[in-house]
């Protein structure tokens, strides 16, 4: 995946400027949350998601590219990842992962590689 990892596939059915907010969020295996933000920005796109009582209220950051579907009528997010793989994700502290090239950087490695 690699550096396109932040932009919507074609596929997605992304349209730009569509709010997101508020959508739930399904893994390959089940729901996850609800997107609390979400950025369109180029080379940096992707969604904050509140997972709520599954995770204890974690907040995850999932880069745009792990969108395969999004259903408007349902309001719904399909993503390409398991509940796992979220929950195993990097740790994500809302406020701060803007500037924080590093984290960037570690979800970006740890999203492309968890087929290896």
């Amino acid at each position: 995946m690699g550096a396109d990892i932040w932009g919507y596939p074609e596929t997605s059915g992304h349209v730009p400027g569509a709010r997101l907010i508020g959508y739930g969020v399904e893994a390959t295996d089940g729901s996850i949350g609800k997107i609390d933000k979400h950025t369109e920005d180029v080379g940096r796109s992707y969604l904050v998601v509140d997972t709520g009582p599954w995770i204890l209220g974690k907040r995850v950051l999932l880069p745009a590219g792990l969108v395969s579907r999004i259903d408007p009528e349902n309001e719904t997010v399909h993503v390409s990842c398991t509940k796992d793989e979220v929950k195993d994700s990097p740790n994500f502290d809302s406020g701060q992962y803007e500037e924080d090239g590093e984290l960037i950087k570690l979800i970006e490695y740890y999203y492309s590689n968890r087929h290896m």
